[in-house]
């Protein structure tokens, strides 16, 4: 089975070594996969004008054949929200849509008053991706289980529950996370803890 082209989107201060998305990056590259983790211009003090333009450069650089795939997590979901909803160009249209652990859309955040209010848009997100699915974690300071269920069903997405999951970051204990990596090479593969 060939693996995907994936794109990984981090969050608010970037992903550190300790992330699952790092330890993703290196098992999807091990397997031979071809895998790009940009680092968006000044990700401690983010701007989504700046976010989305280096998005679809790496969005226009990525293969044009075989299956394309965007896993996010935190920021980087919100940033594919808007990315979906000032979508114009069908040759940036990825095939899947992984949204992991989404700040909740009234976030109060100083650091990220760019990004809010995210755009919710089914129909724009379907415009993007072939398909999207959420995943949430339980505790999830940023996120509570009743708000991601009502942003799931808002975007017209599947839901997957972390038990415990948390913020589902290095600090919630999510530094190796083999059903991310089964998710991507198989999207029948609902997530589950890590």
């Amino acid at each position: 089975m060939s693996l995907p082209y994936v794109l990984l989107l981090h969050g608010l201060n970037g992903s550190g070594p300790a992330h699952w998305q790092n330890w993703l990056a290196g098992e999807l590259a091990h397997h031979g996969a071809q895998v790009d983790m940009p680092v968006f211009g000044d990700p401690d003090r983010p701007t989504l004008d700046v976010w989305l333009a280096e998005l679809r450069t790496h969005l226009m650089a990525a293969p044009s054949t075989g299956e394309r795939v965007v896993v996010a997590h935190s920021l980087g979901c919100l940033l594919w929200l808007h990315h979906a909803d000032t979508f114009d160009d069908p040759a940036l249209r990825v095939d899947r849509v992984l949204l992991v652990a989404p700040p909740r859309p009234d976030h109060v955040e100083p650091l990220v008053t760019t990004f809010m209010p995210p755009p919710q848009d089914p129909a724009a997100l379907r415009r993007a991706a072939v398909t999207t699915r959420l995943v949430a974690g339980e505790g999830d300071p940023n996120l509570t289980l009743a708000e991601a269920k009502l942003l799931a069903e808002t975007l017209r997405v599947d839901l997957d529950v972390i038990v415990g999951g948390g913020h589902l970051n290095a600090d919630s204990d999510y530094g190796s996370w083999p059903a991310v990596l089964k998710w991507v090479r198989s999207d029948r593969t609902p997530l589950t803890p890590r």
